[in-house]
């Protein structure tokens, strides 16, 4: 008996990539030319091409082929290794190839950190994992640059150049960094460590043992660690091979298992007499790593604005191509309300995360602008990572069931979604950061309000809030109220650069999102609003 079709599929929409990431997201090209990266254009648009394209094919299996750990060779010798699926490497190669980690350093002129910016944004969105590492690396380079004898790992990471050979620095085309901060006793209390770190004599070395609780990237060249030297925390930087090739001091003891984040290996280490280079003076070591802070800071936002604008593209795609009861998904109206509320949002994170990558840029020349970088990216790291979950899951309920089964994207975007507003420092960190900042140096409070003011006279609701927040700033700020300023801080801050440029989001956010109306729950738009422009906006039909 031959078997025969018992139906036939309909109704499902097509696949969603390739893709070109860049032609289809007009923010995107707005920002880069606003915020000061037109210069770069072309490069990012190439990236975008491949993001869609090859980058999003190797990122299923980089993300469901996890990293395994090796502890010995077969003949009982340590060699404490993480083996990747080929496409991760492929992912990386592509990645730092074309500047994802370092092009601010390759290419140190006015944008450049726009553009490495928006490569970011573009790479997150194809294979978020591979993003850890390549933050890292470029966050480093502020830090590394301060010890004049570590400038060959600065040169190792501006040469743009993926090398995954287990070798030591001097032997390798590029490098990648690192870091490890956290042990059990301490968490975000980085001064709780324990781990020693004991000075060899002649020279800025030193001998590491303690351990480590969060590991990250332990296949990296060098990494970023702290430890308590005789005068205190202090930063170094430990090699994973020493100059002679010998692996360094350190033992991995196991590999995270993560709730999502899965093509990048975390882990937990112990170090036994591992070697390391003094970075900064002795017992100053949180105050030499706070280099890098803004800048992994900055790509926390970029990331989950990353996250958000591909799951708003998957909701899209599938409610354009899906129909029930007579029409596509994408026309019936509480559908429509939900994807716009979604574009509206993804637009204003998507802003905020570029105007702050632009402050990053002009720090070094500017002060006003280092000062609103400061607390930018805590005000912004803390809001559009803490959007992030709720926003993918409201994409995954426009999919319906097949937003969760693994064959779509969904499920992936969703595990990864919280560990942005983790990393790095989560949410009530972020929060009182920004009112340390705001009690110690007055510069940023000016700064912030002087990048409202702009906005102010365009829109009745930005003004009543611009006034409350003044009042605001004018009070002692109460730590239990902190997430309650900054999230207003926030919103000021996505309303005023959609209106300053010009957005045609501008006036619906401002309507839905300021006086206390915060869009907790995403399809609450009023009923005139331009549900077809914002679509539109958002992504080609």
């Amino acid at each position: 008996m031959t078997g025969s079709a018992t139906h036939e599929v309909s109704n499902q929409p097509p696949e969603f990539g390739p893709r070109d990431l860049w032609r289809d997201d007009v923010v995107l090209r707005e920002a880069l030319a606003r915020e000061g990266g037109a210069a770069f254009a072309d490069r990012v648009a190439a990236y975008g091409a491949l993001a869609g394209g090859d980058l999003l094919a190797w990122s299923y299996d980089a993300h469901r082929d996890r990293p395994r750990l090796r502890t010995h060779d077969r003949g009982g010798h340590r060699i404490d290794t993480v083996e990747f699926h080929p496409h991760y490497h492929r992912v990386m190669e592509a990645a730092i190839g074309h500047g994802v980690a370092g092009l601010s350093w390759a290419q140190p002129v006015p944008g450049a950190h726009v553009a490495r910016a928006a490569l970011g944004y573009l790479h997150y969105q194809a294979e978020p994992g591979s993003s850890c590492p390549l933050t890292m690396t470029h966050a480093a380079v502020p830090v590394l640059a301060r010890a004049p004898a570590l400038h060959g790992w600065v040169e190792k990471v501006a040469a743009c150049r993926y090398d995954p050979r287990d070798l030591p620095m001097a032997d390798k085309a590029g490098v990648t960094v690192g870091m490890g901060m956290t042990e059990k006793q301490g968490g975000s209390d980085v001064r709780a460590n324990t781990t020693t770190a004991t000075p060899l004599p002649g020279g800025d070395e030193y001998l590491l043992r303690g351990h480590k609780w969060f590991f990250s990237a332990p296949m990296s060249d060098g990494f970023l660690v702290l430890a308590q030297a005789p005068g205190g925390l202090t930063c170094f930087l430990l090699p994973r091979r020493l100059p002679g090739g010998e692996l360094n001091g350190f033992r991995l003891m196991r590999l995270k298992d993560k709730l999502g984040d899965w093509s990048n290996a975390s882990s937990e280490i112990e170090f036994d007499a591992a070697r390391a280079h003094r970075i900064g003076d002795e017992g100053r070591g949180v105050a030499t790593i706070i280099g890098m802070v803004m800048l992994t800071r900055l790509d926390c936002m970029l990331g989950s604005a990353g996250l958000m604008r591909m799951a708003l593209a998957q909701a899209l795609h599938h409610c354009r191509h899906r129909h029930a009861f007579g029409k596509a998904l994408a026309d019936q109206p509480l559908m429509r309300n939900v994807l716009a509320d979604l574009a509206l949002e993804s637009e204003a994170a998507t802003a905020l995360a570029m105007q702050v990558a632009h402050a990053v840029d002009t720090a070094p020349r500017d002060p006003a602008q280092a000062a609103f970088a400061r607390i930018a990216t805590a005000i912004g790291k803390f809001w559009i990572c803490k959007r992030a979950p709720g926003f993918v899951n409201e994409a995954q309920e426009c999919l319906g069931g097949a937003g969760y089964v693994e064959e779509s994207l969904l499920p992936r975007l969703y595990r990864q979604a919280p560990l942005n507003s983790i990393w790095e420092g989560s949410g009530n960190i972020q929060c009182l950061d920004v009112l340390r900042a705001l009690a110690r140096d007055p510069a940023t409070g000016e700064a912030l309000l002087a990048r409202l003011e702009p906005a102010a006279g365009i829109d009745a609701g930005f003004d009543a809030a611009l006034a409350a927040l003044r009042a605001d700033l004018a009070r002692p700020a109460a730590e239990a109220d902190a997430r309650r300023r900054v999230a207003d801080m926030a919103l000021l801050l996505q309303a005023a650069v959609l209106l300053c440029a010009g957005s045609p989001a501008a006036a619906t956010f401002c309507r839905s999102r300021l006086g206390g109306a915060r869009g907790l729950v995403f399809g609450l738009l009023p009923d005139d609003a331009p549900a077809g422009d914002l679509l539109a906006r958002a992504c080609p039909g």
